[in-house]
């Protein structure tokens, strides 16, 4: 009979497969995305999330009539998020509605000057040129190395990257590409462009990965592709949307939820996996993927089945951490799109305030998002929703004292370059920082994105999807492969459900 499960009854011999039990830690993206792949191979899933609501950091809030999306909020790479609904023989049209933005952001320079990115593209070539002669040819020419670099990248290498091993970024067409390696960002946009307005826009969309443009390789230019070619995109109530299509597919799959829900403890026997302790309770499983954090994951293990150090987490580079507020204004706001990046500032010294002297910075860039003007029932009849997020350095001082000073700062900011009074107008505020990321994600050193992608926390080179101390233990998410960013998270989920499924029984 092998292993297949039997019983008696009635003098009767019935067999019935007993399912493999997987159990996951955390429910944002990359756990979401491993529940319903994990569930529709055949495996018994179930989720624990230690707080009250579903989603990770793409939880969601409402209040006084508005609904607060609280963590990610831009909506690109549309194809990855369609290629896990057709996965599932569905589309994301079948699920929520989504908007394509026009424009796709406004960027607010010093002297009071403005650039206004368009959903297209011919458009924002127009807008290069007339900034900078020649600047339009030579975007044309970017643009197709970059849509070149992502239908490599994201339509075909980041599906086949568990990050085992060096052997899967070589092929002929990552050889060809090999110069893009050696280079970076900053020098690759530097080289082509001279005003620094263009500059600042080509460069911002690297910080979605969480590192210094100048140390960024310029492969990552694919990134732009995503920003010019694929463009901006907003789901009608909000990023939560995809959260709760999501879990509406999971369930659909069969998977269990169970909210507050606290992992106190990883039980291990004979170097595998057996169970996991919850809120004091021991609950046995043959497979534990955890898509929480991945350094506080391994602390929940006996130091000896761990597969990193302190030091080695402490030698890291993260991504950056973000003071984020919440506040609903009771009035239409002028000058203003969907998003708003505010460069008014030094993007060198800021940079350098996060990565390089991580210290509270001096006088920060930082981005405004109002998902009211898109679509208005985010806010109550004649108010705004707006969500403002400054990013800054890991494991800083966090205080009430600090945070109001910085938004102070930035409305100051904010009324002086759109031309209006804002502060009288606002009635209702939160704020999020450092400690809430630690307290809500087990967040190390309260960082936002988790590690940055730069050359040397690229693919193989990032913490491993698999134990290499535990069997049947795994990891998801934005601290291991593919990195950081919500369509990384989802290929996440589905590299590691892929890596059970072949190495499981079921």
């Amino acid at each position: 009979m092998g292993n297949i499960p039997w019983r008696f009854e009635s003098s009767r011999v019935h067999f019935s497969i007993l399912k493999k039990k997987v159990f996951i830690i955390g429910s944002g993206f990359s756990s979401l995305s491993a529940a319903c792949y994990l569930a529709k191979y055949g495996f018994d899933v179930s989720i624990f999330e230690k707080n009250d609501s579903f989603g990770g950091r793409a939880r969601q809030f409402k209040t006084n009539g508005y609904t607060f999306d609280m963590g990610p909020s831009w909506y690109w790479m549309p194809d990855v998020f369609n290629r896990f609904f057709n996965d599932f023989n569905k589309k994301s049209s079948d699920l929520y509605e989504i908007k394509k933005l026009n424009p796709g952001y406004k960027v607010f320079f010093k002297n009071n000057e403005a650039v206004t990115i368009s959903s297209d593209v011919n458009k924002i070539i127009e807008t290069f040129e007339n900034i900078e002669k020649g600047s339009g040819k030579k975007l044309k020419k970017f643009l197709r190395e970059a849509k070149n670099n992502y239908e490599l990248a994201v339509k075909d290498m980041l599906y086949k990257m568990p990050g085992f091993s060096i052997l899967e970024l070589i092929n002929l067409r990552t050889i060809l590409k090999f110069n893009l390696f050696l280079t970076n960002i900053n020098k690759q946009v530097n080289g082509l462009f001279k005003n620094e307005m263009l500059r600042s826009i080509l460069k911002f969309p690297v910080l979605f990965l969480g590192a210094k443009p100048n140390k960024t390789p310029a492969f990552y230019n694919f990134m732009n592709y995503a920003d010019f070619g694929l463009g901006t995109w907003q789901p009608k109530n909000g990023f939560y949307d995809v959260v709760k299509s999501m879990i509406k597919i999971a369930e659909e799959q069969g998977v269990s939820f169970n909210k507050n829900s606290n992992v106190d403890k990883i039980n291990i026997d004979s170097g595998e996996v057996k169970s996991i302790t919850v809120n004091g309770k021991k609950l046995d499983c043959d497979f534990l993927v955890s898509g929480a954090d991945y350094a506080h994951t391994e602390s929940l293990l006996d130091k000896k089945f761990r597969n990193y150090s302190s030091r080695y987490w402490e030698k890291r580079v993260w991504s950056p951490s973000s003071l984020l507020f919440y506040v609903g204004i009771k009035k239409r706001l002028k000058n203003l799109n969907h998003h708003n990046l505010f460069f008014d500032t030094s993007f060198k010294k800021h940079s350098s305030e996060i990565y390089t002297n991580p210290v509270w910075p001096e006088n920060p860039l930082f981005y405004v998002n109002l998902t009211s003007k898109t679509f208005q029932h985010t806010a109550p009849k004649g108010h705004e929703n707006c969500f403002i997020l400054i990013p800054i350095a890991t494991n800083l001082e966090d205080s009430n004292d600090i945070r109001e000073k910085y938004f102070d700062m930035v409305l100051d900011r904010m009324e002086k370059l759109t031309k209006q009074k804002i502060r009288s107008f606002i009635d209702y505020k939160r704020s999020y920082c450092i400690k809430d990321f630690k307290e809500d994600y087990n967040s190390y050193g309260g960082n936002a994105y988790g590690l940055a992608n730069t050359l040397l926390q690229t693919a193989f080179l990032r913490p491993k999807l698999k134990s290499k101390k535990v069997k049947k233990l795994y990891f998801s998410g934005q601290l291991t492969v593919p990195g950081p960013g919500v369509p990384p998270a989802i290929v996440s989920g589905k590299l590691v459900a892929n890596i059970i499924k072949n190495e499981g029984t079921i």
